[in-house]
């Protein structure tokens, strides 16, 4: 029978379930050294947020397969450490959904009403009405700063008070955001429009300091900023200083960099900001509903099913994998490059599957192009189980092609993305991309790549070369064609070292390029 170790607090409820299929220890307040000591006694581990399953932890956890995040983000978790060594990890995304969204939204009315200032002076005797002078949400506009479960949930939410909704989300289309009844804007407009500014974005590279305090200076003066998401993605010493500055009006926090919330923190005697310890997720039914989710998981995946909230590569049988594995990591490389070609988010995606694999059940491929799309918008966590549910929610129209005749290859995958398409094929077993947008080319989709649409004039290429040379940038490959549109042709560099966005922003400021579009596999 497996051995489940449960830390953190999970509600008793998931906990009975497991009860039934294994032995379960529950451990609750773990220190990190004795998580160190006995990981190697179990088969599933079950944590909150305040365990953290490192490296070190996975490195002796001989007998782990499968480890559930009762909750949604898996920040504590090392992912890839675990994915390297086939261990399943497992969250809950939709089990404290509406407790997020609840807390978003209490936050919102109390910074706005300062409530919790209010209720601090009544304890302490006072009586100022004057002092706490609030503002409506009626009429206002708030901010959506990603439209996920949460971020759409609160949108929704606002509606029922009247409130014009914007938001910003790289990835949802217009016809998505249509049907939640919300503005799709440029993130500066955000900025400079917005009454309220709710954050609902991971927390990534792309993300991290999304607001500092030069994105704050564009805001109104009025503006109250409200972050249940990730601590980070508000620089939260230049939040201090804003608030201090009143650059701001007002800010509600619930996350934070470093958990618990350091004593010398500059937010913590602020006047204007509210500061709750993580309660985004806790309510009693968020608790119970997220130690069921993985506790359900965690009986599937120890029965060999497939998991549908695994956050990384869920188990696929070997005879299916040796068959399709490469052609998903082609496909997952034609959807990163589709989409660095598409100007607008993408709305609809087609996949074409032609020659011998098309013969079987080539959904995979499918769900691994759109898990290339996804990634390369940042959405978080994306896999082969959700990538489909995820591009769902977002918008994206998927469909599907197949045919086992093929022109000039035995076998290809076409991946269509709005208006624009990419081909890829296997020789032997590299992969190759052969067509952008009805170009043929020869690129090798496991490097980086910048593709630059261009006016066919002498020296454009010399003077690309030139621009990526000054940064010691060296260029392994390069094909130049014609496009459709005449006098342009399209420039395709396969480059050995990375491309800051400044280089890439002075090869676009060229008169002759149209655009400079870098691809990162």
């Amino acid at each position: 029978m497996y051995n489940i170790l449960a830390a953190d607090g999970i509600a008793a409820e998931g906990l009975k379930i497991l009860k039934e299929n294994f032995n379960v220890e529950v451990r609750d307040k773990l220190p990190a050294e004795e998580l160190l000591e006995i990981i190697p006694q179990f088969d599933a581990l079950i944590v909150r947020s305040a365990s953290k399953v490192t490296a070190e932890v996975l490195a002796r956890a001989e007998k782990l397969k499968i480890i559930g995040r009762a909750g949604v983000g898996v920040d504590n978790i090392d992912v890839k450490a675990a994915t390297e060594r086939g261990i399943i990890v497992i969250n809950s995304p939709d089990g404290n959904t509406i407790a997020a969204t609840e807390h978003t939204f209490a936050m919102m009315l109390a910074v706005s009403r300062n409530i919790p200032q209010a209720n601090q002076t009544m304890h302490s005797g006072g009586w100022d009405r004057k002092k706490f002078v609030g503002v409506e949400l009626r009429n206002k506009i708030l901010g959506v700063i990603g439209l996920g479960r949460i971020g759409a949930g609160v949108a929704k939410r606002a509606q029922a008070f009247q409130m014009n909704v914007v938001a910003y989300d790289p990835f949802v289309s217009a016809d998505r955001a249509e049907s939640l009844g919300v503005k799709l804007v440029a993130l500066e407009e955000l900025f400079k429009t917005a009454d309220f500014i709710t954050v609902h974005m991971p927390l990534t590279k792309e993300t991290e300091n999304m607001i500092s305090l030069a994105q704050m200076k564009t805001m109104k003066p009025t503006v109250r900023l409200i972050n249940c998401a990730r601590g980070g993605i508000i620089n939260e010493a230049d939040l201090a200083v804003a608030l201090r500055e009143k650059i701001v009006a007002g800010a509600a926090v619930d996350v934070y960099t470093s958990e618990p919330l350091d004593k010398n923190s500059p937010l913590i005697g602020l006047p204007n900001i509210i500061l709750t310890p993580h309660l985004g997720a806790s309510t009693v039914e968020a608790q119970i509903g997220v130690s069921v989710d993985v506790a359900n998981g965690i009986i599937d995946a120890l029965n060999d099913k497939p998991v549908a909230t695994a956050v990384n590569m869920p188990h696929i049988p070997a005879h299916v994998l040796k068959k399709l594995t490469p052609y998903l990591d082609l496909a997952e490389r034609l959807g990163r490059t589709v989409t660095a070609l598409s100007k607008n988010p993408v709305a609809s995606v087609k996949v074409q599957v032609n020659g011998k694999i098309a013969d079987g059940n080539t959904s995979l491929i499918s769900t691994a192009a759109l898990k290339g799309i996804l990634s390369a918008a940042h959405i978080d966590h994306v896999n082969l189980v959700n990538a489909n549910i995820l591009a769902q929610e977002r918008g994206i129209h998927l469909s599907e092609i197949s045919s086992s005749v093929a022109d000039d290859f035995s076998n290809t995958v076409t991946v269509t993305a709005n208006e624009n398409s990419v081909t890829g094929t296997l020789f032997g077993s590299e992969e190759r991309i052969v067509m952008m947008n009805n170009f043929r080319v020869d690129v090798d989709p496991h490097a980086r790549i910048l593709i630059c649409p261009h006016i066919n004039r002498p020296g454009v290429i010399g003077e690309v070369g030139s621009i990526l040379a000054e940064f010691d940038i060296n260029i392994s490959s390069m094909q130049v064609g014609k496009t459709d549109i005449d006098g342009t042709n399209l420039m395709v560099l396969t480059v050995d070292n990375p491309i800051p966005k400044a280089v890439i922003d002075k090869v676009r400021s060229s008169d002759a390029i149209f655009d400079a579009m870098l691809v990162e596999f």
